[in-house]
Order: structure tokens, then sequence, then C-alpha cells
């Protein structure tokens, strides 16, 4: 049958023409094929029993998509816990078989990507309760939660809620909220908490790992430092500072001076918790700073630092006058300048802030708090003691203000104040420090009216620094986004931060070269993205700038000109719209690098078991291109000590004068030297038993019986397992010689996963007349 196959045009013409095609079709470009390679550390060949084999998969041209590496212990050898190591986005289980899944691998798994936080939509979500403000907390693959911790209420009380950002909706691991308690450990449930929660709290960061949040504590018996860790989640510790008095009940919330926490008690105490020794500072607590204070149980003030001084507020709720101290850690007494506290405010005012005051170029300059009452007032201090002018000015009578949230870009300082009572159900004021005045191309006075009908009565926001946005929470439970520079609400933009070290995709200690390629936003839609007001920023392992390009128009960031051995990449992307969040799409933002196949690796211990002779590991996969598996690679393993062979052989002689009695199976007897005469009777034949037996604990192959005098003796191969025996029968004729004739015989074997070895020689004797003159 004829076939006709039709040419494209191009070749068509070119045979029609007479033409000598020389050139290739092109043929479309096929994914690569992805696949692993094994290898094995720390092992000679052969290994021995007991040695630690530190086992090695690379990963190569792996498809974009989801990818599983899957690695059965074999036989001989048991996983070595907590040995596991996957590369960064890859989730590692250790177990038999050991696993690592990756659910989205790019640039052949030489990538590490961080989701794109979505805008928090103007549908606000619910904490729950009275939530105060909000703490950040992304998780390893980007997502950010907003936690929070229902401010005044009771030891047992459930009060810790987290909120998943990406989804509006709470956190996985419900129900919340949950309590807060004493004993580090997993967060519990109900009302099981043995921790009271502040007034108007106020939180620090550790330092060395920032998902570890402290915050002031009361306990049935004391006041301190409770510590709450987002990350694993679970209560992280905590330190009484002083014991509960009537007149040290509770203390305003925590704020840090270089190493130190600090507080601040009702009585005025100060108190002081180092955060490297997790103990109370020397000497702590502290000669009081400012007057008592209590609302209703509680500190009514707050505190703020400038210039390496403590500041605090403190009043005294429908009755006083609210006041200022100064403490200065070097001293640890009251700042010079502040012989005593200084005067917000007129009698029957109070106030729920203390706040950092600025000069126009960003420096500290001193403290200011805002005070509420029939005539509100707003008062500044010089670190020095002098007053200062400045601050957010005066709001209508009985609004309440609350320490703000600083967001400094540049020299350029801002303060976002959370206000509500008086005429406002939730609102915002933003000052500007540079200029002194409210921030422009905002109102005086933020409302939120596209969240919950505008009633949000704010205590404050958090800054985050991806995505240029400010989340706010209130008295009203409802958690909501807020643009920075222009109010609005949802805040439409979105961000990731993106910290890769190409050097941790690799587990062999070995050198490996690598080179920064790009960074991509991936499922986003390049028009929805307005390039030019986005911004991209880099910094290395130290915190040092690197320069880097902007964003092209198709979302990528060209990094071949970067050196640093570790990135941290932080993409702030102003949005035209949210199109791209939704729908199941959850974009993310990557950074790419060039370089040698990641890899999984993990360690095992190989068996002390004579039985374990080789041990061998082979590897399997899946992604994109369907499955695949590694090279099996295979270790044989020498016996040790406690393995040594022991191969006994003896020789013997038939001591009957009955022929039958000494072939095979006969009943002999059998011994070291025939009895004079056997051998007449016997028509001048020795008949000779040799028994091979395998008294060690592993087995034998290629086994031979060797006899330097009788060929018939010498048989072979054979195998003995532990304990079992072989048993040769031969003779030798014609012995009526005067001499006597001794016969020795020996086995050569090769133990399993060794060389080849040699027992110990073993003889009989066939005797003649000179035995008997002997």
């Amino acid at each position: 049958m004829l076939v006709r196959r039709r040419l494209p045009a191009m070749v068509l013409a070119g045979v029609l023409a007479g033409s000598t095609l020389t050139a290739a079709v092109p043929v479309a470009a096929q994914p690569p094929v992805s696949t692993l390679t094994k290898s094995v550390q720390g092992v000679s060949d052969p290994a021995s029993h007991g040695d630690v084999a530190s086992w090695v998969v690379s990963y190569p041209n792996g498809a974009n998509g989801a990818a599983s590496i899957t690695d059965p212990i074999g036989a001989g050898q048991t996983l070595l816990a907590g040995s596991l190591q996957v590369p960064p986005g890859w989730t590692g289980t250790e177990g038999n078989p050991v696993t690592a899944t990756h659910p989205d691998v790019r640039n052949g798994g030489k990538s590490f990507s961080s989701v794109l936080t979505p805008p928090v939509r103007a549908s606000a979500s619910s904490t729950g309760g009275d939530g105060f403000i909000p703490m950040l907390h992304r998780t390893p693959d980007g997502r950010l939660q907003a936690w929070n911790v229902y401010h005044h209420l009771g030891l047992t009380d459930p009060k810790l809620v987290c909120t998943d950002l990406a989804t509006s909706s709470l956190c996985a691991g419900g129900p919340w909220p949950k309590p807060l308690n004493t004993a580090p450990g997993p967060l519990g449930t109900g009302y099981t908490g043995d921790i009271s929660s502040p007034l108007a709290p106020q939180y620090v960061r550790d330092p060395a790992n920032p998902a570890r949040v402290y915050y002031s504590a009361t306990t049935a018996s004391s006041i301190g430092v409770g510590c709450l860790d987002l990350a694993a989640p679970g209560n992280c510790g905590y330190w009484p500072l002083m014991n509960r008095t009537g007149q040290t009940f509770e203390m305003a919330g925590l704020v840090q001076v270089g190493g130190n926490l600090y507080g601040v008690a009702n009585s005025g105490h100060v108190v002081c918790w180092t955060t490297a020794t997790q103990s109370p500072c020397g000497g702590q607590p502290y000669a009081p700073i400012v007057p008592f204070t209590d609302h209703g149980g509680y500190y009514l003030g707050a505190l703020a630092v400038a210039g390496g001084k403590l500041f605090a507020s403190s009043s005294l709720y429908g009755s006083g006058v609210p006041m200022m101290g100064c403490f200065d850690p070097g001293t640890t007494s009251a700042c010079a300048g502040w012989p005593a506290p200084k005067t917000l405010g007129p009698p029957a005012n109070y106030t729920y802030n203390a706040y950092t005051a600025y000069s126009t170029t960003g420096e500290e300059t001193g403290a200011c708090a805002s005070t509420s009452g029939a005539t509100n007032v707003t008062t500044c201090y010089a670190i020095d003691g002098s007053p200062l002018s400045g601050g957010m000015g005066a709001l209508e009578s009985h609004t309440w203000v609350f320490t703000p949230e600083v967001v400094r870009t540049g020299d350029r300082v801002r303060s976002y104040f959370g206000i509500w009572s008086g005429p406002y159900v939730g609102a915002t004021v933003c000052h500007d420090w540079s200029t002194g005045t409210s921030c422009a191309g905002m109102p005086s006075r933020i409302t939120h009216p596209t969240v919950n009908n505008g009633i949000t009565r704010d205590y404050g926001y958090a800054y985050d620094a991806p995505t240029g946005c400010l989340l706010g929470l209130g008295d009203a439970g409802v958690l909501f986004s807020l643009d920075p520079d222009t109010g609005a609400s949802p805040c439409v933009r979105s961000g990731a931060s993106v910290s890769l070290n190409p050097s941790q995709f690799y587990c062999d200690g070995q050198p490996h070269t690598t080179t920064y390629s790009k960074a991509r936003l991936i499922g986003m839609t390049p028009a929805n993205v307005n390039f030019g007001a986005s911004t991209v920023k880099a910094v290395d392992g130290g915190g040092n700038p690197v320069a880097t390009p902007g964003f092209a128009l198709d979302g990528t960031v060209d990094l071949t000109g970067v050196t640093a051995g570790s990135l941290t990449l932080t993409a702030s992307l102003v949005l035209n719209n949210a199109a791209d969040f939704g729908g199941g799409n959850q974009p993310s933002l990557a950074v790419e690098f060039n370089g040698d196949p990641p890899q999984m690796c993990f360690r095992t211990t190989i068996s002390a078991e004579c039985a374990v002779t080789s041990v061998a590991n082979t590897a399997n996969g899946t992604d994109a291109t369907g499955g695949f598996s590694s090279n099996t690679v295979t270790r044989q393993v020498a016996p040790g000590t406690a393995c040594l062979p022991n191969v006994l052989v003896n020789k013997e002689i038939c001591g009957s004068y009955t022929p039958a009695n000494c072939k095979a199976g006969g009943s002999g007897p059998w011994v070291k030297q025939a009895p004079v005469g056997v051998l007449g009777l016997l028509n001048a034949t020795a008949y000779w038993r040799v028994t091979v037996t395998n008294n060690g604990p592993i087995p034998i192959v290629d086994a031979y019986v060797v006899d330097d005098v009788e060929p018939a003796c010498r048989t072979g191969p054979f195998t003995l397992q532990p304990g079992e025996s072989n048993v040769v029968h031969c003779s030798t004729y014609a012995l009526l010689s005067l001499f006597p004739l001794t016969n020795k015989a020996k086995a050569k074997y090769t133990p399993v996963g060794a060389g080849r070895l040699y027992s110990e020689w073993s003889s009989a004797k066939a005797c003649s007349l000179l035995c008997v003159l002997g």
C-alpha cells in the first residue's frame, strides 16, 4: 500500500526546485526527562556492621509542577532519626520509605518561592472578639497570618486567635480562640488558661527569632513576661518579675531597649527582663517613675522608647492628672531632667497611649501622649525633659487615642493612630513627622465605610512591609486592610519576601558552584500589576543592600549580576486589580538559581546482625514527566569481630574391621588412628571421613576440602549456613607398608562479604607395625 505523506510547504517547494535538503525540519522542544541519581558516602566498600551510611539522592531535570521522591530503606539498615534533609520548599517525612514532596517544582528544583499575600478584601474578616491589634506572621511558604489576643480578659478565658489572610478565614488547628498558658507546649483549648491579658498590650519580637512574641502577662500570683511562638504554634514560657499585690496587679505592655525588655507596673515600678539569658535583670524591679495607675484593675497608660530611654504614661480613670515619666536603663533610675513625672493634661483626663516623637529628618527627639476627656490634648517632652512641640494635636472631646504603628520610608516617618469614641465609630489619624502635619493625600480622619458599615472602633495597626499595607483591628473584632498612602480599604496591594541560600539545596558536604538567574511572578497577569509603582528590594545575608533592576514588564527580575551567598528579595506590588487572587489561584514570587541538581539526604545505620552481608538503596520519583527511578547503590558488608567465620574440619579414619561400616553413612567407629590389623582386614584400604562444620554466625560459599595426600578427598564447591556441616567420604588403597600414613585435610572457603579463607588442618593416621613399635 502506498502511504502518502504531506510535506511542509517550504520542504515541498525545495523538492520541486530540485534543491538538496540539508537542514533538519524544526522539532518542538520536548520537556526535560526527570531522573534521580543515587550515591552513598561515609562507608567503604565493603562496609562494616554498625557503620552509618549517608545516602544522597540528586534530582536533575525536574519538570515544572508537583514532584515526589520516595526512598525505601533497604533491608539490613535502619533510618537514623532526624537525619533527613530536603531542599528549601520541599516537605520531608521520615519513615520507611523516606519521602520528599514539593507542590510546584520550578527551574529544575533550583528555585524557592513564597505565596503573594492577597489584598484583605472589603468583606472583612472577623476575629470573633475584642482583639486589640494584629501580630503578623508569615509561614515558611509565605502565607500571611494575623494573630491577636483579646485584651482585658481573665486567666482562664480563651483569648488567642489566628486568621489566615490568604483565605480571610480562621487558621487551621482550631477551635479558636485558645487560652494562654505559662507552661511551654502546644496551644490548649477551652477555659484552661492561667494568664490574663492587659488593657493596652504592647508586644516585642525576639530579635533572634521573630516568630517568638513576648508580651506582658499576669498570673494569679505575679506579673511578668509571657512568650508565644507563632511558628509552632504554642506557648513558650513565662518568667515572673514581681509578685501581685494591691499596687502591682498588672503592667503596661513591653518595649525593648538594647537587649532588655521593660515594663511598668501599676505602682510605677520599672521591671526588666534580659532576652539572651531569659532571666530578670539584676536589681529589678527599679524605683517608680510614674504615680499609681488603675482602670478597673488594669494599667491605664502605655510605653514608648526614644534615644535609648524608656517613657511611660500613667493616669487614673476619671480622676487625677495624667503623667509621664522617664527611665534611663544606663543608670537604672529616672532620666536626667526628670526628677519627677511631668503632666500630660488637665485633671480627669486619661490616656491609653504613649509614642515616640521624631524630627523632620526622622530622628527620635522625645515622647508624646494624647489624652482623652472633656478637653483632649497632646503633650510632648524632649528626652532631656524640656517641652517639645509636635505630635498629632488635639482631637474632639472624649475621643480615645491608641499607641500608633510607625512606618518609616527613608527619612519619612509616619505614625498611624487608631481612634474611636466621642464622634467616631472607628477611624485612623495619620501624622507625618517629616512635615509635622497630617499625611498628605488623606483626610485628617480616615474612616472605613466599606468595612463593617464603618463600625471598626480602631485600636491599632500592623504594617506588612512586603505588601506595603496596614492591617487594622479594633473593638468591633473586625480585621481589615488599609492603604497607608491613600487610606483606602481594602489595600489593593500584594507582596512577598523570599530568602534564598543556594547552598541549602545540597546536603552531600561537597562544594557546588551556583549563580543567581532571576526572580519571577508566578500566576500573575502582568496587566494586573502596576510595575511602575511596584518595587523590588534585596539584601544579602548580612542585611546589606544588593543592587537589582526593577521588574520587567513580564514580571521578572534579572539577578544574573548578584554575587551574594544568600539573598532576601522583597517584592511590593501595587495592583491594578485583584483579579489574579481567588478561584483557586495562588500567585507567588520565586527566586531561581543555576547549579547542580538539588539533593535529598538521609543516614542509615547498618545492622549489627551477622546475617546482613550487603545493603542497597534505590529511590523512586514522580513529577510532571511521569514515574522514574534512580540507579541502585549497593555496599557489601564485611564481617566484624563478632561475625568472624569459624569453620572446623575433622579428619577421621574408620576403625572397624567390617568394610560396610566404613562407607558413607557407616557406623564406624571413626577414630583419629586406625587399630593395628584393620588395614589388612580391609584389603589394605583406609577409609577416611572429613567433616566440615560452619560454627560461625555467617554463611560460607565456594567451599572445598583440601587434601594433599588423597585426591579422592578433594571435593567442592559447597555452601554451608551457620550450624551446618558437610561430610565427605573417601578412601586410600594399598596401605600395607611398614610405615604409618598420616593424612591431613582442611577447608578453603569464602565467607559472604569477605575474601578467601582457610581452616586449620585436621589429621588421621593409618597404622602399620611401626605404629605399634612407636
